[in-house]
């Protein structure tokens, strides 16, 4: 890419975030669609831009792609090529064993993405699940109103007008920007105010008028927030009447508890336990953005850790905080980036005793990652009152009957793979084959959940002996990881691919393999360091790396 085409779609990035935010009613030529998808994916921008940066290196390596490309792409999905599919199956199969397979108070279950719609109508989703929106009528841009910021200008006690902003982490900056060019534009003479921003939710109907929008700078453009549902309705059956609408399940907890029963009488289970489960969701987001961190279509990972009512919940609730702590970090996530986000007591449900968000620096600012809530008896004592059947379960320690308190750990499956890549990507300086120093892209993936465990390479491709030890070892290791061969270009190419791919360590076999002791070379990714092994060393060594 030439720089001056560097330089124009790096200019182009506020338009493509823009894109992102469209609402899918949007008409659009399908070559444009294309194109703009294109270069949402594909834009490279300077280096401090991570979030441009992952996602041309998720498009360009085969990690992620646009959904349904090749007719313009489909906003708030995504598929994943074949390094994202071997990197999300890693996720999932690496929380599944220690959340699930370590533990002996944890059964798993995969329950039906569709299921009966009076679920839905006794835990409240189908009344109560939507989010506010708030449409430009000039832009057409749609916004969720508890994202969108406002807040008036005061110049010597003197309201001048209003500011509006879109949530980011420089929404302050921003908005004080804007109020400071409001003064000057007005011409008004004195100190300006501190610039308090809220929530659009929070705008009194006669302030309506007076907020601009973020996209056109125009008052009285932006609509009054309505409520928008987030469900997916679709019909079951033969008939396309009311009687046939179900839904797209919007969480998996409710197959849970929908299941609760079931796994009690079968299961063998004593309080406490709990029930896993990965799993499949949609919601029809109004405004899906920063790639995959917020999609319309999204996987789940989530446990119902069922207790005593007279538990100590605090103490269970902390130690399944430091469980999931420990488990990020496990998986290559800093320690340092992830902090604790404690819900205020105003803030929470009506039914929640406790809330605890997980939250990690993100390329577009902090976010929630993993939520860990303290729910008490709402979700089961719902479903037992809409369906007839009783929740309660007897306590051989204590000889009581009741309907449990339940903690819940959610996790997203997308989520947690945008942080995980987030954490990896790294760009550093090392030495080529000629020892000429040159930039390096790589991703510092922990070895539990890299795509690619180990490559295999043979010093030189046109050395029979060379390659044939080498394919044997490949096999070798195939039988236990997924590996890749690799005996095209030099071998310092060779390194940089499967750096950029996050493959953890790299083998090479060259002739002191074949003429002296049968040992070969083992490289590792992070610092290039290389040292040679002996066969059962090396599978020793893989083992402790690889399956912990």
């Amino acid at each position: 890419m030439s720089d001056s085409t560097h330089m124009a779609i790096s200019q182009d990035i506020p338009f493509i975030k823009a894109f992102q935010r469209m609402p899918p009613p949007i008409a659009l030529d399908q070559k444009v669609r294309s194109s703009i998808f294109w270069r949402l994916m594909t834009a490279q921008a300077p280096s401090e831009n991570l979030m441009e940066d992952i996602v041309g290196l998720c498009k360009r390596r085969g990690f992620i792609f646009p959904s349904s490309e090749i007719y313009g792409g489909y906003n708030g999905f995504y598929d994943y090529g074949p390094l994202g599919v071997e990197l999300r199956n890693n996720i999932k199969q690496a929380w599944w064993r220690d959340m699930v397979q370590r533990r002996d108070d944890i059964e798993g279950l995969d329950s039906t993405i569709i299921m009966h719609p009076d679920i839905w109508k006794a835990s409240g989703h189908v009344d109560g699940f939507s989010d506010p929106m708030v449409d430009c009528k000039e832009s057409k841009l749609r916004y969720r109103a508890d994202q969108l910021f406002f807040a008036p200008v005061i110049v010597e006690g003197e309201t001048i007008g209003y500011v509006s902003v879109v949530e980011c982490p420089e929404q302050q900056a921003i908005a004080e920007k804007a109020a400071a060019d409001l003064k000057r534009k007005a011409a008004k003479q004195g100190e300006l105010g501190p610039i308090v921003l809220k929530e659009y939710t929070e705008a009194k109907p006669e302030e309506y008028e007076l907020i601009p929008s973020p996209a056109t700078g125009k008052p009285g453009s932006l609509t009054a927030p309505r409520e928008f549902k987030l469900m997916f309705e679709t019909k079951v059956g033969p008939l396309a009447d009311e009687s046939a609408t179900a839904y797209l399940r919007p969480e998996t907890a409710q197959g849970i508890f929908a299941n609760y029963k079931n796994i009690v009488d079968t299961g063998r289970v004593k309080i406490p336990f709990g029930i896993a489960q990965i799993g499949k969701a949609f919601r029809n987001e109004i405004t899906p953005r920063n790639f995959i961190f917020r999609s319309r279509e999204f996987e789940q990972m989530e446990i119902e850790y069922f207790i005593s009512p007279s538990a100590d919940w605090k103490t269970l609730h902390r130690e399944w905080i430091d469980t999931c702590t420990d488990w990020l970090v496990s998986i290559g996530l800093p320690r340092e980036s992830i902090t604790e986000d404690i819900h205020p007591e105003d803030k929470l449900a009506f039914y929640s005793q406790a809330t605890t968000d997980l939250m990690f620096q993100f390329p577009h600012g902090e976010q929630e990652l993993w939520g860990i809530a303290c729910r008490g008896d709402y979700d089961l004592k719902q479903h037992q009152e809409h369906s007839g059947k009783s929740m309660t379960i007897f306590d051989e320690a204590t000889k009581e009957k009741y309907v449990p308190h339940v903690i819940e750990p959610s996790l997203g499956v997308d989520r947690t793979l945008l942080a995980v890549l987030t954490a990896a990507y790294t760009e550093d300086e090392v030495p080529n084959d000629k020892g000429k120093v040159e930039k390096r892209t790589l991703l510092k993936f922990s070895p539990k959940v890299a795509p690619v465990k180990v490559a295999i390479f043979p010093l030189l491709k046109n050395k029979p002996e060379l390659v044939e030890r080498a394919q044997a070892l490949y096999k070798k290791l195939q039988r236990r990881w997924n590996v890749f061969y690799d005996a095209s270009g030099a071998i310092g190419r060779r390194y940089r691919r499967q750096d950029e791919i996050g493959t953890p360590f790299g083998i090479t076999i060259d002739f002191d393999t074949i003429e002296k002791d049968g040992t070969v070379t083992l490289r590792d990714r992070d610092t290039c360091e290389q040292r040679r092994v002996t066969e059962d060393e090396l599978f020793k060594f893989l083992e402790e790396q690889i399956d912990g």
